[in-house]
């Protein structure tokens, strides 16, 4: 894809934009922002490399000390991962739906760190 650095860059300012908002208290900026990430990233143009970079970059902008979700990562398997980040997603859908928008986008947020980069001890 000729264009695929140009794409991640948009994904990822769009990304920002969106924790930036959500920083703010603007929840409604913040989900809309993060919707229109998940569905560049369930486009066509999104490959496994694209895909990579973005977790990278969920991984940079949660990192914290004391993080439980990434502790539960390291004790569940990628399939129960999968099913807790749908769940989320499916979550984050119903609340957008109701009006409730800061419910939304942390229930998305939550989902994304499930997604983040996996972190392991060494």
């Amino acid at each position: 894809m000729p264009n695929s650095d140009k794409f991640i860059e948009n994904i990822i300012n769009q990304t920002r934009c969106s924790e930036r908002k959500f920083k703010e208290g603007n929840f409604k900026g913040a989900i809309e922002d993060k919707r229109e990430v998940r569905f560049l990233l369930n486009s066509k143009f999104c490959d496994e490399d694209i895909l990579k970079k973005f977790k990278e970059e969920l991984s940079f902008l949660y990192k914290s000390k004391f993080d439980l979700i990434n502790d539960h990562k390291l004790r569940i398997d990628e399939s129960k991962i999968n099913k807790i980040v749908k769940l989320l997603e499916e979550k984050s859908d119903e609340k957008y739906i109701e009006g409730d928008f800061k419910g939304a986008i942390k229930a998305l947020r939550r989902s994304e760190k499930y997604l983040a980069k996996k972190n392991f001890l060494v």
